[in-house]
């Protein structure tokens, strides 16, 4: 606090600045660690109840239970999907299956992959905060640096003395822009790492799940 009281007003707002993304940070930071550490769970909990359930209609009464996993909502489209080309007639009533000639599988997988990009837009939510703070901050607290020993220097030159007792608290309050510039930024650099390779295997889940909910209905459902 004592070095903040004592910069100039170019470099209190560039602290300013500087606190508000650290701040912001930390606050994505913990709230995407909870959302990813759900879906991850809920996603695990959820393949083992779809591959014990094997009943449709059944896996999609207990959703609910699995409300933070992305899988679901792959799940209910391509369900919701599957049922209203059965109402539209896209079903042989006699065969109980969906006609491939009508499209009825590509709708069906059209539906996978709306609901595949809108999860991947929501679980990559605010991480681009994340990149513009690790990579911006450390440019602004130097900027900070470098007006705080401009304004230092200028200083010296009004009293004419170049003492270290004249010059190191100056440059040591133009410093501490550059600290806190590495200190938002080395937590934002390392969270969006972090959350990005999260995401990166959830993709991968979510992309494995469409397949075989594709193969399922193909096997199940398809015409023949």
């Amino acid at each position: 606090m004592a070095f903040f009281a004592g910069t100039g007003l170019v470099v209190k707002l560039v602290l300013f600045i500087l606190l508000y993304f650290s701040v912001v940070s930390w606050a994505i930071i913990f709230y995407k660690l909870l959302q990813v550490h759900r879906a991850n769970n809920e996603s695990n909990r959820f393949m083992d109840f779809f591959w014990k359930t094997k009943k449709f209609d059944a896996i999609n009464s207990q959703l609910d239970r699995f409300a933070n996993s992305p899988l679901t909502v792959l799940f209910s489209e391509g369900y919701s999907e599957l049922k209203k080309l059965m109402e539209q007639g896209d079903t042989v009533a006699s065969e109980g299956g969906v006609s491939t000639d009508l499209g009825g599988i590509d709708n069906i997988a059209r539906a996978l992959r709306r609901a595949t990009t809108s999860e991947i837009t929501r679980l990559e939510k605010y991480l681009t905060f994340l990149a513009t703070t690790g990579s911006t901050a450390p440019f602004i607290g130097l900027f900070g640096t470098v007006w705080g020993i401009m304004t230092a220097f200028k200083g010296i030159g009004e009293t004419g003395s170049a003492s270290l007792a004249v010059v190191a608290p100056g440059i040591a309050e133009a410093l501490i822009a550059t600290a806190i510039g590495l200190v938002a930024a080395i937590p934002a650099v390392m969270g969006y790492n972090h959350f990005q390779n999260k995401i990166k295997v959830l993709i991968g889940e979510m992309d494995n799940f469409s397949t075989e909910f594709l193969n399922i209905v193909q096997r199940t459902f398809a015409k023949k």
